[in-house]
């Protein structure tokens, strides 16, 4: 964290903001502010520099053709790869996750190279799309609660010996693979096919962003209920049958 706060990017609104995503850069910027930390934020869109010196990055969903320009920009530019060789937090949804890893399918088909930052390869499936509400188990390395969100994918992703699933889905489908993994994870970087937005659905998950970039193991308690109050209501709806 620098003199200024705890600096926050949003990449490419303009191309990767799907489903309301750019709500997680929103509850990040809100839980730090809660805690009483100062927060610079940047929206960068896809014609400006990634800057390589902020402490978390956010990155959204989109469709297939702005995934595609994306990720040939993100790799031009390589400023969100030297980010976390500066140690930079990097959390990513959907089609954010997929340019994370080291390969996906574009909208004409063919096989385009990720950033590499997530031992990840996607595919498309070809059988019916993800969707609907998801309940899973988040890796006890990361202490956290269970992870609810909505997914709408038709994206299969496998997770590499060099990463981590996120969770074990207990409903919906996560990654895709039929193994029960949803998202994966190495120390600083994290990707999930879920939406909500996610961290308002899992302020748990931005708090431990926030730890994460400030290197602390607690930050001071605020209070939770409204968003309790969201993931109760959530859960309890994704439980109901069908």
């Amino acid at each position: 964290m620098s003199d200024t706060g705890l600096r926050v990017v949003w990449v490419y609104p303009d191309l990767l903001s799907t489903y309301g995503d750019q709500g997680n850069a929103l509850v990040v910027e809100r839980r730090a502010q809660q805690r009483g930390l100062a927060v610079q934020r940047t929206d960068v869109r896809s014609d400006q520099q990634v800057p390589t010196s902020a402490d978390i990055y956010l990155i959204g969903g989109g469709e297939d053709r702005p995934q595609r320009l994306a990720a040939e920009r993100l790799l031009r530019d390589g400023g969100l790869s030297r980010a976390v060789d500066n140690g930079a937090i990097i959390f990513s949804v959907c089609a954010g996750y997929q340019i994370l890893g080291r390969e996906f399918v574009n909208d004409l088909g063919e096989p385009q190279r990720g950033l590499g930052l997530l031992d990840v390869v996607s595919t498309r499936g070809e059988a019916e799309r993800c969707v609907g509400d998801v309940l899973a188990d988040i890796d006890g390395e990361l202490g956290l609660p269970e992870l609810t969100g909505f997914e709408n994918h038709q994206g299969i992703t496998h997770v590499g010996p060099g990463a981590r699933p996120l969770a074990r889905v207990r409903l919906g489908k996560g990654n895709g693979t039929g193994d029960g993994t949803e998202g994966a994870w190495n120390d600083t970087v994290f990707g999930t096919y879920m939406h909500g937005p996610v961290l308002a659905r899992n302020p748990q998950i931005a708090d431990h962003l926030i730890k994460l970039a400030l290197d602390v193991n607690a930050l001071p308690s605020v209070n939770d209920q409204w968003y309790e109050a969201l993931r109760k209501e959530r859960i309890s709806a994704a439980l109901q049958p069908a």
